[in-house]
């Protein structure tokens, strides 16, 4: 990337969002476009997330969510599952040492003890190896799905009331947002959804409350650099008014 690229999208570097999360949707459709086989248009997909990955780095933005694998896709054919773990552990095998070299700490949300045992070591070891590096935070959301941690965090809350560590009076977002497994990162300014869809998906809903939405009609192996710089230069043309009117945030 050259600074030619941001300075074409008319791109501030002081007003970039700190962090993005990515629904990264139709690699399955862009195969079939091509009459391919779906875990070809993931392995494509591949190369996007590094792209972006690699992008964010550079430009950066200190952190990345990606929306890798949902709790809803575990019902999906068992033979285009276990394709998409090999997947998974051959990609962080591989991909891991450069994110390393590159200072970039790789953390994951979600249920990661759901993954087969190999693909669960090949995520542990790639966030052991990367714990201390300070620059982009790669969030991998695996097994993940938001209705599902908002459970887990009403049941703590629930246990800590139970002993009588906490009364209802004290339930308040904060100490909803620190059940969650989000808690040491900032919620999202800006979500990217590819592939044409409007919808959610029930990822972080806690979470975009107050998120930039920005959907692009490009399948997800499609989406590169200039698109990432895209929807960068229209969330920066937004006014987030949290609920206020444009003379307040003025």
């Amino acid at each position: 990337m050259t600074s030619s690229n941001i300075e074409s999208m008319d791109i501030s570097s002081d007003r970039l969002p700190g962090h993005i999360a990515i629904i990264m949707d139709g690699n399955g459709r862009w195969a079939k476009q091509r009459g391919l086989p779906r875990i070809t248009g993931h392995s494509e997909g591949i190369n996007s997330v590094r792209e972006i990955t690699r992008v964010c780095g550079e430009i950066g933005i200190k952190h990345l969510t990606l929306y890798t694998f949902s709790q809803e896709n575990w019902s999906r054919p068992a033979a285009e599952v276990s394709a998409l773990m090999k997947l998974l552990l051959k990609t962080i095998r591989k991909e891991v040492e450069n994110l390393h070299e590159k200072n970039v700490r790789l953390t994951a949300i979600g249920s990661v003890s759901d993954l087969p045992d190999d693909a669960r070591r090949g995520i542990e070891d790639g966030i052991a190896l990367t714990r201390d590096n300070s620059g982009l935070n790669l969030n991998l959301a695996l097994s993940y799905g938001g209705r599902q941690e908002l459970m887990i965090a009403m049941k703590k809350i629930g246990e800590r009331m139970k002993n009588g560590n906490i009364d209802s009076e004290e339930i308040d977002e904060d100490l909803v947002s620190s059940m969650l497994q989000t808690s040491e990162i900032p919620d999202p300014d800006l979500l990217i959804r590819t592939g044409g869809e409007y919808r959610i998906s029930n990822f972080l809903l806690w979470q975009i409350a107050y998120t930039e939405l920005f959907v692009s009609s490009k399948y997800w192996p499609e989406f590169r650099e200039d698109d990432l710089l895209e929807a960068i230069n229209i969330y920066q043309d937004r006014e987030r008014r949290y609920g206020k009117v444009s003379e307040q945030v003025a």
